[in-house]
């Protein structure tokens, strides 16, 4: 077994790139509640922090220790033990699920995204819905962009906006011949 208890591929880099892409993305995933990345780096996190969260649940000061070193920032480490690990009680295991989401468009990598299974922050939403609030908040974008145009032409031309807007040129054109 691997000194932190990863196993899987090396990702093309070397021992200490390696760890320290598995606690960054751990770290990721602990802050955000879930993240999307690569099928070999999801399989290989989620082993990573399923680990940790067991060491949390316990809770005692070495295990606390633990979990810090096996992140970057003692602030999510404290997070995971006082805040996820409590709320994962009733699990033995199986902390987190990996959902497939298809194929990455540069270089066609399956991609995943890595979620706790007791959603900590929000229920995953269904891929029909996800659609139409996307709609809706181009929608009302696009409403607030045309009331700060509307807004900043009213108040260029010294006119209220809805009236005619006459646009006269701000330098006077001469002809080739007028001095």
């Amino acid at each position: 077994m691997h000194r932190h208890g990863y196993q899987g591929t090396k990702f093309g880099r070397e021992r200490d790139q390696r760890e320290a892409l598995v606690k960054s993305l751990a770290e990721a995933l602990i802050i955000h509640g879930s993240i999307q990345t690569t099928v070999p780096k999801a399989k290989t996190v989620i082993g990573y922090v399923e680990k940790l969260i067991t060491k949390a649940k316990k809770g005692d000061l070495h295990n606390r220790r633990q979990v810090i070193a096996g992140l970057q920032t003692v602030s999510t480490a404290h997070r995971l033990v006082d805040e996820i690990a409590p709320k994962l009680t009733t699990r033995n295991s199986g902390y987190l699920r990996i959902v497939h989401t298809g194929s990455r468009r540069g270089d066609n990598a399956e991609m995943a995204r890595i979620s706790f299974v007791d959603d900590l922050k929000e229920a995953p939403v269904a891929k029909s819905a996800a659609k139409a609030p996307v709609k809706q908040r181009h929608d009302e974008t696009a409403q607030a962009h045309g009331a700060k145009v509307a807004a900043a032409t009213s108040t260029r031309s010294g006119k209220v906006a809805g009236q005619n807007l006459s646009h006269k040129p701000a330098v006077q054109v001469r002809k080739s011949g007028e001095k």
